[in-house]
């Protein structure tokens, strides 16, 4: 008898859980599921305005003779290689040092180095544009100091233009990095750092031995992160160098935006470079994932 209460119980609460849920799960297949699906059939059909008919792989072969989508893949390639581990280096160094205890004035340079990432995309976009134009400050500033003979050319050479995005980029979102890894960092136990003092470790052999170890876990978490917000780069593209010069700075969000906005509509191929970049985002994701759990199986 006891048991047929517990299961009518039981059977009744799930009813009232699924209540309590099943908005959110319409607005979830709603906005979410549907999209998904939609974009997948649609990158393999072509058409104009709202006709559409099925073209099969036409789509994804199509991407092996674009060559602004092969300059875009490459320089995608580029920012992620150069950018995530230089962020992710530059984000643990700086967390190490904020979390120094004799560090004073921490909230002031917690604050400074958080800043940049709650600036309005667009306005920090400008003011790189601005700064490192051909007569802008950086310039200016490296020739008063003498460290170059003539005026770098950022955003009119193809090299120069790469490396300002990655510089931009670097400057916005590594302290959002580094608030991850300062959180994590308060979390170890002082008296680990302390032992290790004991047993004549120095400050380097802690950070390899103690910190990278301990923050493992975090630092996979950011990584995906920044892999995912760098395969996914628009906004640096297309407000400071917009692609150029000529396509040598375009990315694949870029590239999609050009197809579905600036060039006659082509919804099916946007889509299928769309799934170009989930592709490799999972890659991506699925080898860091593997690497660190290599990793803590062997510790």
């Amino acid at each position: 008898m006891r048991a047929l209460r517990a299961g009518s119980v039981e059977r009744t609460q799930n009813r009232y859980g699924w209540f309590f849920v099943i908005l959110s799960v319409l607005l979830i297949a709603a906005f979410a599921l549907y999209p998904v699906i939609s974009s997948f059939l649609l990158s393999f059909q072509t058409g104009k305005g709202a006709v559409y008919k099925f073209n099969g792989f036409n789509n994804f072969t199509r991407l092996f003779s674009d060559k602004v989508f092969k300059q875009a893949l490459i320089n995608t390639f580029i920012y992620f290689l150069f950018q995530v581990p230089v962020m992710t280096v530059l984000a643990l160094l700086i967390a190490n040092i904020l979390n120094h205890p004799k560090l004073k004035f921490k909230g002031f340079f917690r604050t400074a180095i958080f800043l940049p990432c709650v600036t309005s995309l667009v306005a920090y976009s400008v003011l790189f544009k601005s700064m490192f134009s051909l007569n802008g400050l950086v310039n200016k500033l490296l020739l008063d100091l003498h460290l170059i003979s003539a005026p770098i050319p950022w955003l009119l050479d193809a090299f120069w233009a790469k490396v300002l995005i990655i510089l931009a980029l670097t400057w916005r979102w590594t302290g959002y990095n580094v608030i991850f890894y300062l959180s994590a960092l308060q979390n170890i136990d002082r008296s680990i750092y302390e032992a290790a003092d004991i047993d004549g470790a120095s400050k380097t052999k802690q950070f390899f031995h103690i910190v990278i170890p301990m923050l493992t876990p975090v630092i996979l978490f950011t990584s995906v992160l920044s892999t995912i917000g760098t395969l996914q780069l628009f906004d640096e593209s297309y407000n400071i160098t917009g692609g150029g010069p000529g396509t040598a700075t375009i990315t694949l969000s870029h590239y999609i935006y050009n197809i579905l906005f600036k060039f006659t509509p082509n919804f099916g191929y946007a889509s299928t470079i769309s799934y170009v970049i989930v592709f490799f985002v999972a890659i991506f994701a699925f080898i860091q994932f593997k690497v660190a759990g290599d990793r803590n199986e062997a510790n």
